[in-house]
C-alpha cells in the first residue's frame, strides 16, 4: 500500500521561509519524478503545479510565481522530496500537495499561510 506522507508548513510573515517535507513509502522512489501542487485559498481540487523535480534530480520546473524563490530537491536515499520556500509573499498561501508525479498517489496535504 503507497502512503505519501507530508510535514512542514504553518504561518509565516511575508518575506519568511519554510520547507515542505514529503516522504512516499510502499513502492520504489527512485523512479519517480515528484512535483508539489498549490490549491489557492477557497478553490477546489489540488490547484496548479509549483515545482517538479525529475528523476535522479536531474531537472527541475517552477512555476513561473514562484522561480527564484521555491527550490525542490530530492533525497533519494531518504525517500523524500523538498520545497524550500524563501521570500514568502501572502499570495503563496494555500494547501500545498505532493504528488507522486503522472500516478495518483498524492500526500494529504499541508497548510501554508503567509500574513501579517
Amino acid at each position: 500500500q503507497v502512503e505519501v506522507v507530508q510535514s512542514g508548513g504553518g504561518l509565516v510573515k511575508p518575506g519568511g521561509s519554510l520547507r515542505l517535507s514529503c516522504t512516499p513509502s510502499g513502492l520504489t522512489f527512485t523512479p519517480y519524478a515528484m512535483a508539489w501542487y498549490r490549491q489557492a485559498p477557497g478553490k477546489e481540487g489540488r490547484g496548479e503545479s509549483v515545482a517538479r523535480i525529475n528523476i535522479r534530480g536531474g531537472e527541475t520546473f517552477y512555476d513561473v510565481a514562484v522561480k527564484g524563490r521555491f527550490t525542490i530537491s530530492r533525497d533519494d536515499a531518504e525517500n523524500t522530496t523538498y520545497l524550500q520556500m524563501n521570500s514568502l509573499r501572502v499570495e503563496d498561501s494555500g494547501m500545498y500537495f505532493c504528488n507522486v508525479y503522472g500516478t495518483g498517489y498524492w500526500g494529504q496535504g499541508t497548510q501554508v499561510t503567509v500574513s501579517s
